[in-house]
């Protein structure tokens, strides 16, 4: 589904039908951890790239909003894993560089 910033995130969820007005990130909405999200933070979301970039089915990707800069910002930070290898994957765009080795 396309996000308010217009970039398609399969995380991102709207629904308008017959006057409700729902918008959530269930990324963020899975971990409790987080702040609120807001329709702002799509702007700047990494995980819309990242989905594009790496199809790998083994990634697992878990967001929190985050502050910045003495708490006046706020941007999505991103963890990624691998779930075949249980590695954390610290370029999410690339993957872990286990997986694709092992299918060629």
């Amino acid at each position: 589904m396309k996000t308010p910033a217009g970039k398609e995130c399969k995380y991102y969820y709207a629904d308008y039908h017959r006057g409700r007005n729902t918008q959530e990130c269930r990324l963020l909405q899975a971990n409790p951890a987080s702040a609120a999200w807001k329709p702002a933070l799509c702007q700047s979301c990494a995980v819309p790239g990242i989905l594009i970039a790496n199809a790998c089915p083994n990634l697992a990707l878990r967001a929190r909003v985050g502050k910045s800069f003495f708490g006046l910002l706020q941007k999505i930070e991103i963890e990624a894993a691998c779930r075949e290898y249980r590695v954390g994957v610290k370029k999410p765009h690339v993957g872990c560089g286990k997986c694709h080795l092992s299918k060629v």
